[in-house]
């Protein structure tokens, strides 16, 4: 069983660099629109090259099954998501920030925060360290296990956050921003139960009116795979959002609606 789930890590490291269809090739921004340069090992580039699957793919559930509502994907990302009903909204902004942090080796800012507010670092994880739970009591334990620091690994540290933490948690633990300083890797996340988040995959600028428009993509009830929306208010620049130049109102994405103040960014 080991050797399967190191050969599963293996195949979509594998996936990641055999050149498919990124979102960069397949979303063009609007006429007029340009993406900005950014750094090859930031966030930002992180987001724009994710694999997506091929044109028309649905949008599956941990299980298997069809997403009920696929009206709300453009695209879907190419991302493994597990067979357990663990990965849904704000878990999936976990996912995408953690995954980038452990492919540029930043191990030590690998940590969240579970509901409970106990903080759950990957590198006490991969030290071979493990995390006991009992109600609110949480602690960290020596599991016996040497140091490992591959992505089997990263994971199971990545399915006990699932579990413990949520959008209450993520929501205190991201400081607010304001909407017009919206940037690729920021979040729109409502806390509680039920919540929601959304993180914002891209973003363009028109260069000679300085106006930005936006993508967004989410996981959501039931584990699902992470897709980026359609914009449910604005077909013809649809998947794109428009930033508009207020940050008060509302954000309309398919299956939620957030305020603007809403947007939270990571540390």
């Amino acid at each position: 069983m080991k050797y399967l789930l190191m050969c599963a890590g293996m195949f979509i490291a594998v996936l990641h660099s055999q050149g498919q269809e990124k979102i960069t090739d397949r979303i063009a921004p609007p006429s007029g629109y340009a993406r900005e340069d950014c750094p090859d090992n930031s966030f930002t580039a992180y987001l724009r090259n994710l694999p997506l699957l091929p044109k028309g793919s649905k949008v599956l559930l941990y299980n298997g099954r069809e997403k009920g509502n696929q009206a709300a994907a453009f695209a879907v990302v190419n991302m493994e998501i597990g067979n357990r009903d663990l990965q849904q909204c704000a878990d999936a902004v976990i996912r995408l920030r953690a995954e980038y942090l452990w492919k540029n080796k930043k191990y030590e800012d690998i940590k969240f925060n579970f509901t409970s507010g106990f903080t759950a670092e990957y590198k006490k994880w991969a030290e071979g360290n493990r995390i006991k739970v009992s109600g609110n009591h949480v602690q960290w334990y020596a599991s016996g296990k040497g140091k490992d620091y591959s992505y089997q690994t990263f994971r199971s540290y990545l399915d006990i956050v699932f579990m413990y933490a949520g959008t209450a948690s993520l929501s205190r633990e991201l400081p607010t921003v304001s909407y017009i300083s919206l940037q690729p890797g920021d979040v729109f996340i409502k806390g509680g139960s039920p919540g929601h988040a959304v993180i914002v995959m891209d973003v363009a600028i028109h260069p000679a009116t300085k106006k930005k428009v936006f993508l967004l993509a989410q996981s959501y009830m039931p584990a699902q795979q992470i897709h980026i929306l359609v914009n449910p208010t604005n077909r013809s620049l649809s998947p794109w959002y428009e930033l508009a130049e207020t940050d008060t109102g509302k954000l309309y994405t398919p299956e939620w609606i957030f305020e603007k103040k809403d947007l939270k960014r990571f540390k």
